[in-house]
């Protein structure tokens, strides 16, 4: 046990940007409890809104980007160099802290510039970043690192942050947001996410042990199949044992990751996805996601459905919104 709580205060001794993050809202999802037929007694609904971070846009990237950019900077860095889709919530975040911390900001886009650009693409170029595209996602690395060659051959010194921060450093934001929201509701029963490239899941499966609370986390994938997403996770969770001097404390980590609802591929609505979308719309004035959030939301009201959660639900929302307008 002490060795848990040695842990969480290596946790909130990493360096963060002062770029503030007041705890974002724990909203009750009443009328999507009405709509879904929920009985109070039997399942409770919460929203966590990370949509509402009021930096750069929100969403979880945020949180990840104020440890992971502040080792950057710690390290010299001048430049940050990130990838994603040509819609990426991540880009954009990372576009979003290099603007605020005075660093330039090198995008590798996989997909075709857009004639006009829209969504997370417009706030891209907004923010000042210079954008590469490449066709395929395998593309994107050699071409950060090209990148990262190019500019310390110009005495310039890049930091390359991994697609989606997700690294035992980013998981750790999120293992410092399980503190955060056991300040707010009594520990849930269990945390829905959703989940691509691992980090956010890690770190709140990490969160939860630290904690020492039984959540049960689940995320539902917005694109890779389930054992390769939990293989991520589990590479991560590994990190965060070395990072913060806890090893074996995930050994035996829950892993869960929901691929059902993933549809014709990453981007591509669903109709369950967009019921969800609407139906957080309508019933309670909180926009998700087309690419994400809809899709970890239509896994949650399948499974809400089904009956198949009891007790305290939250669905941790993980921004996104400009999405819609892409």
């Amino acid at each position: 046990m002490r060795v848990l709580s040695d842990a969480i205060e290596r946790l909130r001794s990493l360096p963060v940007l002062p770029i503030p993050l007041a705890p974002t809202p724990v909203d009750r999802a009443a009328r999507i409890e009405g709509a879904l037929r929920l009985t109070a007694e039997a399942t409770s609904l919460f929203i966590k809104r990370d949509d509402a971070i009021p930096f750069g846009f929100g969403g979880n990237k945020v949180r990840k980007l104020r440890l992971v950019a502040a080792q950057a900077i710690a390290e010299g860095a001048d430049t940050l160099i990130t990838t994603g889709g040509t819609q990426s919530n991540h880009a954009r975040a990372t576009a979003s802290v290099a603007a605020k911390m005075g660093l330039d900001c090198v995008l590798v886009a996989n997909g075709a510039p857009q004639p006009r650009p829209t969504g997370n693409a417009l706030l891209d170029r907004l923010l000042g970043a210079g954008i590469r595209y490449v066709d395929r996602r395998e593309d994107r690395g050699p071409a950060m690192e090209e990148a990262a060659r190019e500019l310390r051959a110009r005495g310039r010194r890049p930091s390359v942050i991994p697609l989606g921060a997700s690294t035992p450093l980013g998981a750790a934001a999120f293992a410092l947001a399980i503190g955060e929201l056991l300040g707010q509701i009594s520990a849930p029963d269990v945390i829905v996410c959703s989940t691509s490239s691992g980090g956010t899941q890690a770190g709140l499966v990490a969160g939860c042990i630290l904690h020492r609370i039984a959540t049960r986390v689940i995320g539902i994938s917005a694109d890779d199949p389930a054992p390769a997403i939990a293989a991520s996770i589990r590479a991560i969770l590994d990190g965060l044992e070395t990072l913060i001097g806890a090893p074996g404390a995930f050994a035996n980590a829950a892993i869960d990751v929901d691929d059902r609802f993933v549809g014709d591929g990453y981007g591509i609505p669903t109709p369950a996805s967009t019921e969800a979308l609407e139906l957080a719309a309508r019933r309670e004035a909180i926009f998700l996601d087309p690419t994400y959030t809809a899709k970890a939301m239509a896994g949650l009201i399948a499974r809400l459905r089904a009956r198949e959660l009891k007790g305290t639900v939250l669905f941790w929302h993980t921004g996104g919104q400009t999405g819609l307008f892409a």
